[in-house]
């Protein structure tokens, strides 16, 4: 969903030009834009030695709300759900008032750049992360809304996926903000726009569909039998059939009951060859029992030889005492 032209002109600016907060006084000199949504443009920006991300809007109501959601992201602990809040003012230019949130800049390939990049193996050790983030955040009472993988950046290394463009972010209860049609579960007949995990859930399910199709598909009949013919195309995506079914019919209770079902996926796929290549590694084949045996022999050999050496030197000294 595209922001209206109005406040998109409004909030357009080249780069080079200087935000200077009314309330803060800080200044923010414009490099480039980054991304819009519906409700604003985000730049990046430089502030004193490092680069950061501002994100601008005349709705100083939605401007409000998404700076709550990162308040909320600060308060967990140990979490890298979203960027991290450095600071929130307004900007008077041509006598209009503009509200701005300047946050942390998170710079990486997204998701699905990434995944084309080092290999689609990482699907799985990127989606544990994401899955364990958006427990924590539904654990907060709050669902992600607009996730795709455009909103997912992996940092590192070591390499660690994060969520950006919090705009969609939702309590829960409420109707979904923002979304995109490809991952949003009421485009596809199966829910409603409804805040809640299982809409979060079906998302996930479509991004990683999507590492499979990186150019998307068009829905033609839609429904679970477009999705689950579309599933059953790619051999990649056999292994994880029932979880992506289950995700997208809004069976999995919270992210964590999914994180854990692609856990136990996992171990299934992998147990079998780990326990082929443990007995190869164990069992000894001709070569190595052959030079065991001359290790053995030459051993033997060796201490014979030492045993001869010592009893000679003990029979020349008693012999020398005599």
């Amino acid at each position: 969903m595209m922001m209206n032209s109005t406040l998109k002109n409004l909030c357009r600016f080249v780069p080079g030009t200087i935000i200077i907060g009314k309330w803060h006084q800080n200044r923010y000199t414009i490099l480039k834009e980054l991304g819009s949504g519906a409700n604003g443009i985000v730049y990046l920006a430089q502030f004193h030695n490092q680069k950061v991300a501002i994100k601008m809007s005349d709705n100083g109501m939605s401007i409000t709300s998404e700076v709550n959601v990162l308040k909320s992201f600060a308060k967990v602990q140990g979490s890298s759900l979203g960027p991290s809040l450095i600071d929130v003012d307004d900007w008077v230019v041509k006598n209009h008032n503009i509200s701005f949130y300047v946050m942390e800049y998170i710079a990486g390939p997204d998701f699905l750049s990434f995944i084309s990049q080092k290999g689609k193996g990482w699907t799985e050790v990127l989606i544990l992360q994401l899955l364990s983030d958006l427990h924590t955040l539904h654990e907060k009472g709050w669902v992600f809304g607009d996730l795709k993988p455009e909103n997912l950046i992996v940092m590192g290394p070591p390499p660690r996926i994060r969520c950006i463009d919090v705009g969609g972010t939702t309590i829960q209860g409420r109707a979904i903000k923002e979304f995109t049609e490809f991952y949003d579960r009421g485009y596809w007949g199966l829910g409603s726009r409804k805040a809640e995990p299982t809409y979060d859930l079906f998302a996930v399910a479509m991004i990683i569909i999507n590492t499979e199709y990186p150019k998307r598909f068009n829905k033609t009949s839609g429904g679970m039998n477009q999705l689950r013919e579309q599933i059953r195309q790619k051999t990649a995506l056999h292994k994880y059939e029932r979880i992506l079914t289950n995700a997208l019919q809004g069976r999995y209770q919270s992210a964590q009951e999914m994180r854990m079902d692609l856990l136990n996926c996992m171990n299934s796929q992998t147990s079998p060859a780990q326990s082929s290549r443990t007995k190869r590694q164990t069992r000894p084949t001709v070569t190595q029992t052959r030079q065991a045996y001359r290790k053995k022999k030459g051993g033997w050999v060796e201490t014979f030889l030492i045993i001869m050496v010592v009893s000679f030197l003990y029979f020349f000294y008693i012999y020398s005492q005599v």
